[in-house]
């Protein structure tokens, strides 16, 4: 075991990413008395850190990662030596593709919520706040490399998002954040156990305890299968509530829907992700025999994620709820290709988790500003939207298209990788799977087909006609300054806030190749430390 000190230029770049969020909360969320300067201050710490993250991109070496350095931009140095930890971090092309989503959505989701009506008695620098130390702590999970701060941060995360659900969500916020709390931290005390476990096998084989992955790693051959097995349980289940995974599914729903839509976004576009980065960096490498000998129970679940999640999507007559169970199938995809055991399917499952912040991201955005123009979640209350409002209609149908996967979106690169890559270990698996494909469809066109198109109807639309103004989420002296009659269409800054995302979408869905080409070599990485041979024989760009 290395117990000396690393540090570096690429470290201190990696830690000030980490910090840099957590001091923009600590400086915005006194500004009570300026709400202005409080938005203007937070704006720019995400900008300043969508900058540093830039940098990140370009100091990491793909070379170098191809050639068989695990992490880069290391920073290692004692900090609980009486538990052997350390406060370790470092990236991989995996980590690395995840800190630039949280980057471009963080500053994305702010300029949407500058306007965004909040409940009474709460302030946006207090909001604005959260979101800062909510993206500061993602950081923290997705750069550590000691598994024991991975948990620090893990459990940390849930405390910015339980306030912003709690706090700024809707009618059924207190429920839905305690629902949220309780699920992810009984997963994370179950994980811990198996943290522990990991501590204890290790002081057997070193003679000394440690937390350290690469350690943890080199020991996991090692270890035997019933061993793996009990601690591969503690992580996984933590990561299926995280992911999330039937049967774990069921908080999300409720906090998707009622979380703030600059929170949904975040929840269901990053911080859900947290579970399937578990799989690949915990999961699989740590617990090699475990994760081949459950995978069919895994690839079971995902399956039946898929199925279950498109059928609810299609029924839903609640359009943030509708979002929520189009996650849980996406995410059937994403564990389908990380259990299928094949380097076309990790690619396609890594990407799949940016590709889905992505479309799912902008999906949740598109339809906070349906809801903010007509005051109501249901389906029913929409109709004949394009009429009024075009541009709004045509980012509900990008959206909606790269969430089904349309070729030439970013989905579709990587729903087609998972499924290709999938098939030769799991056909049976990867046929059933793709009837979710059809029930994407499905699901997308007919709720574009129910809000956006056909006569102008629905008590949501008709009654913000009438009132000469959008609805109640928004507020309506801004608005109108906006658009002082109808059903208002794309401001300025909404269009602003929607054009990254839709560049992103398009140009991802005809040139993946810079960002797999970041992800490729940590996933001949994982392929090598569980051990398996590839039945594909390479990755597709």
């Amino acid at each position: 075991m290395n117990d000396g000190s690393v540090t570096s230029g690429g470290s201190v770049l990696l830690l000030v990413l980490l910090l840099l969020p957590l001091v923009g909360a600590l400086v915005v969320a006194p500004m009570k008395e300026n709400q202005r300067l409080a938005r203007l201050v937070a704006l720019g710490f995400a900008l300043v850190e969508l900058v540093l993250t830039a940098v990140t991109w370009l100091s990491y070496s793909v070379a170098d990662a191809a050639s068989g350095t695990r992490f880069q931009l290391e920073l290692s140095v004692p900090w609980i030596p009486a538990f052997g930890t350390r406060f370790a971090l470092g990236i991989d092309g995996i980590a690395l593709v995840m800190l630039a989503l949280i980057a471009v959505l963080v500053p994305i989701v702010m300029a949407f919520s500058w306007e965004e009506k909040l409940p009474e008695g709460r302030t946006r620098s207090g909001y604005f706040g959260l979101l800062l130390a909510t993206q500061g702590l993602l950081v923290g999970v997705f750069a550590a490399t000691d598994v024991f701060l991975f948990y620090v941060f893990f459990e940390a995360m849930l405390i910015p998002m339980y306030f912003m659900i709690g706090r700024f969500g809707g009618p059924r916020r207190q429920y839905a954040a305690v629902k949220f709390f309780l699920y992810s931290l009984l997963g994370g005390l179950i994980m811990l156990a198996s943290v522990i476990g990991l501590f204890v096998a290790s002081g057997e084989q070193f003679g000394q305890g440690t937390f350290t992955w690469t350690d943890l790693q080199r020991m996991a051959a090692s270890l035997p299968e019933s061993t793996q097995i009990w601690l591969f349980l503690g992580f996984f289940v933590a990561f299926a509530i995280k992911a999330p995974l039937v049967p774990f599914h069921t908080w999300l729903p409720d906090a998707g829907a009622e979380a703030p839509v600059g929170a949904g976004v975040l929840l269901v576009g990053v911080l859900d992700k947290v579970g399937t980065f578990g799989f690949l960096r915990y999961c699989l490498p740590l617990f090699p025999l475990a994760s081949q000998r459950l995978a069919p129970l895994v690839l079971i679940l995902a399956v039946i994620g898929i199925l279950y999640g498109a059928l609810l999507a299609v029924g839903q007559t609640d359009m943030k709820r509708f979002v929520a169970y189009t996650s849980i199938a996406h995410f059937g995809f994403i564990a389908l290709g990380i259990f299928a055991f094949s380097t076309q399917a990790f690619a396609g499952s890594a990407l799949y988790m940016v590709n889905h912040g992505l479309s799912t991201g902008m999906l949740f955005i598109v339809v906070g500003l349906l809801i903010a123009r007509g005051g109501s979640r249901l389906v029913t209350d929409y109709g004949g939207v394009s009429k009024p409002a075009p541009l709004l209609a045509g980012a509900f149908l990008v959206a909606g298209l790269s969430s089904l996967a349309m070729p030439g979106t970013n989905s579709f690169v990587s729903e087609f990788l998972v499924l290709v890559g999938s098939y030769p270990r799991e056909p049976v698996y990867t046929i059933l799977a793709t009837v979710g494909i059809v029930l994407a469809a499905l699901y997308v066109l007919w709720m574009y087909q129910r809000t956006m198109q056909g006569p102008v109807r629905g008590a949501a639309v008709l009654g913000a006609l009438e009132r000469g103004g959008p609805g109640t989420m928004l507020d309506p002296g801004v608005a109108a300054k906006r658009d002082g009659s109808g059903f208002p269409d794309l401001s300025k800054r909404e269009i602003a806030v929607l054009t990254p995302l839709i560049v992103l979408i398009i140009v991802l869905g005809f040139f993946p190749g810079p960002v797999l080409d970041v992800i490729n070599p940590s996933v001949v990485a994982t392929m090598n430390e569980v051990g398996l041979s590839d039945p594909v024989g390479g990755l597709s760009r």
